[in-house]
């Protein structure tokens, strides 16, 4: 049986080559002999339009992404916090699919609920409610009706503003809220969720409504690349080396 792949906040991005590199050497190496892959958010550390596509990089690795599925790899991507603005022309190019999440796959035989993992911080009242503002296809209409260059400076400013406001919240805020969790076992009625988002990697056991279930955390690429392994014998991390390490 052929192992199903997941990884997610690869952030990829100009200032990181040696990520793209290892996002490179994952499709040309592991994903290759996969049954499908699941990027699960965040894949760019921006994404401000699907004419970001003009950029070297996002041409690069949506380059990459199609010689995957070419080569007769599924991908299924579920935008992140970062680049929830990734259209169908992005997705033709990539030759992915764009997923709807939350949404349950079946992985291994057990159904398993799949999202990126923000809608899971409740406790951040303040990124809720930007969530749900960046969210808005109103508003999502009309910042895309924007010059890019305007965009850009936009997207700099607010990831400026973001770590800003990141680096003063507690970190319990920033991780995902137990109620929060214990909703998405229940609307997705399974036992298994995979996300990213928090940079907290971890299998973690819980009992929701006396079912024993189990959650996997993915880890953020931003000092090497990983992912999550999964077949019949169930789910184990891979790391993979960069060029410098």
């Amino acid at each position: 049986m052929r192992p199903t792949l997941f990884l997610s906040d690869l952030h990829l991005s100009s200032e990181r080559p040696a990520l793209v590199e290892a996002f490179r050497a994952f499709c040309t190496g592991p994903a290759r002999q996969a049954a499908g892959v699941y990027l699960l958010g965040d894949l760019f550390d921006d994404w401000i339009g699907d004419d970001q596509l003009s950029e070297p990089l996002a041409a690069d690795v949506a380059g990459v992404l199609k010689s995957l599925t070419a080569a007769g790899v599924a991908v299924g991507v579920v935008t992140g916090n970062r680049d929830f603005l990734l259209g169908d022309a992005f997705a033709g190019a990539a030759g992915v699919t764009l997923l709807s999440a939350p949404l349950v796959v079946n992985v291994a035989g057990t159904p398993t609920v799949l999202l990126h993992g923000d809608e899971l911080c409740t406790a951040d009242v303040g990124y809720q409610r930007l969530r749900r503002y960046a969210r808005n296809p109103r508003w999502q209409r009309r910042y895309l009706a924007l010059p890019y260059s305007v965009r850009r400076n936009i997207a700099n400013w607010l990831r400026r503003r973001s770590g800003r406001a990141t680096s003063g919240k507690p970190e319990q805020i920033m991780d995902v809220a137990s109620a929060a969790v214990e909703a998405a076992f229940r609307d997705a009625d399974v036992v298994r969720m995979i996300h990213g988002h928090t940079h907290r990697p971890a299998r973690h056991h819980l009992v929701v409504d006396g079912r024993a279930c189990e959650r996997f955390v993915l880890a953020d690429w931003y000092d090497r690349g990983s992912y999550l392994e999964f077949d019949e014998a169930g789910g184990r991390t891979r790391d993979l080396r960069t060029p410098d390490s």
